[in-house]
């Protein structure tokens, strides 16, 4: 397999009506797939917008510099210059134009940062670049695991084409680096990668799961299939319409879980909605009835506010103002039934298995994290836990001299791989984050100067 090969392809594509003398249209996504045992094989997606490059003699001349760096920037795994040059489109469909391509490399295991520029050679100040931190940890060496996923602006299944730069395993797939769905691309294309499946035992069931999500945590459209597992790898796509979805920052989830061996995995992916004229509707609840034959009928005011307090972390910013607004029991009955309705995972059954699931996490919180101060589930570790499930690896370092003692926690396919600090500052055993590379926690990349502060 190549290291790495690069060609260009014209696509139609929804764009903002920017002028080429403004900021740069460039994007970059990646996604990652099995190689072997050491390293995976990583996708490198980028697009520029025609519209925003100044031609000249009817071409237009972009470049782009992708440099990878160990973590700790003192080695280049990468450092190259692509030019790129095509015939300038001026009729009206160029303005909505991209020029989208793929560059393949395969990295060893460990965290890489990837500083991409996208550059206008015509306009040399007219550039834009992407820093993103990238965890490689191979798929193969990891039990039943599911790659990244990869969104498309299309797929075409046994493809003749198998020249296509975008062509792997009998599909053509054409990436969307921008990741806009909506009035002018009303379906989303999805691809991705099943590994290790043999290793499940024979009579076991294997159901794959697909989810989206809103911003305000409500999902919006699941299906479940069960699949085989007599082929260690599958490939899997899928398309969802979504041009009945309302404008809003959307995530796309896969889970694949072996019930009877305990075990399961996730691959996620956010994408955006652009429909100007789907207007959101404001629901109204209709199940009040349903409310009170559900597990929340028989609960007490305080009873319904230390559930709401549990579930709190899982509650987007709206819906807690929306709670803080209700003073009758029934009101916050209601709530809650469809807060934990909308998340359950088989609405066919009368037990919603979601909320069954994240009690028993709150058990497990309580006994795992809690201290003398506090309960588990209130702790720094036990709000990580309930949010984002068991960490892959927990790195634990008791009493050293005068450093205090801290655990590191390992999220291998959370965000391309992020990592949670936890220090036992108080000396209570009560440990607190000081420092994750989660999106939206609290980043502190000198926290170990806390781990010596007496």
């Amino acid at each position: 397999m190549k290291k790495y090969f690069f060609l260009l392809v014209f696509l139609s594509f929804v764009l903002s009506n920017t002028h080429a003398q403004d900021k740069i249209g460039f994007e970059f996504d990646y996604a990652q797939f099995a190689y072997n045992s050491d390293s995976n094989f990583v996708e490198f997606y980028y697009s520029f917008s025609q519209s925003t490059l100044k031609p000249v003699n009817e071409k237009i001349n972009a470049l782009m510099h992708i440099v990878i760096k160990d973590s700790a920037g003192t080695k280049d795994f990468v450092n190259r210059e692509f030019r790129l040059n095509q015939p300038f489109v001026s009729d009206s469909s160029g303005a909505s134009r991209s020029l989208v391509g793929i560059i393949n490399f395969v990295l060893p295991k460990g965290i890489y940062k990837c500083s991409i520029t996208g550059k206008d050679i015509n306009l040399p100040n007219n550039e834009k670049t992407i820093v993103e931190l990238i965890k490689i940890n191979p798929y193969i060496s990891k039990a039943f695991s599911i790659s990244n996923l990869q969104l498309a602006s299309n797929i075409i299944q046994e493809s003749a084409n198998k020249n296509s730069i975008f062509y792997k395993n009998s599909f053509e797939v054409t990436p969307i680096p921008m990741s806009v769905f909506g009035e002018n691309q009303p379906i989303l294309f999805y691809y991705y990668e099943l590994y290790g499946l043999a290793g499940v035992k024979q009579d076991n069931v294997l159901k794959l799961n697909t989810f989206v999500y809103n911003s305000k945590n409500k999902r919006v459209y699941s299906k479940s299939k069960i699949i085989s597992h007599k082929l260690d790898t599958q490939v899997q796509v899928g398309s969802l319409p979504v041009n009945k979805f309302a404008n809003d920052t959307y995530t796309l989830i896969i889970t694949l879980v072996d019930s009877a061996g305990n075990y399961g995995c996730t691959s996620s992916k956010k994408f955006f909605v652009y429909n100007p004229s789907i207007i959101e509707k404001e629901e109204t609840s209709k199940e009040v009835g349903n409310a009170l034959t559900s597990e929340f009928g028989a609960m007490s005011d305080e009873e319904l506010d230390d559930i709401y307090a549990k579930t709190k972390y899982l509650v987007g910013s709206q819906d807690a103002k929306k709670y803080d607004k209700l003073s009758t029991v029934e009101a916050k009955r209601e709530f809650l039934y469809k807060f934990w309705k909308d998340r359950d995972y088989d609405p066919s059954t009368p037990e919603n298995e979601a909320f069954k699931e994240y009690l028993q996490k709150i058990e497990t919180a309580n006994q795992k994290y809690g201290s003398m101060q506090k309960l588990g589930w209130k702790s720094d570790r036990g709000r990580i836990f309930l949010i984002y499930g068991e960490p892959s690896e927990v790195e634990r370092f008791p009493n050293q001299g005068d450093q205090k003692p801290y655990e590191i926690w390992h999220y291998n396919d959370l965000q391309g791989g992020t990592i949670c600090v936890f220090a036992d500052l108080s000396g209570f055993s009560d440990y607190t984050m000081i420092h994750s590379t989660i999106r939206g926690e609290l980043r502190d990349d000198n926290y170990e100067r806390r781990l010596n502060a007496m």
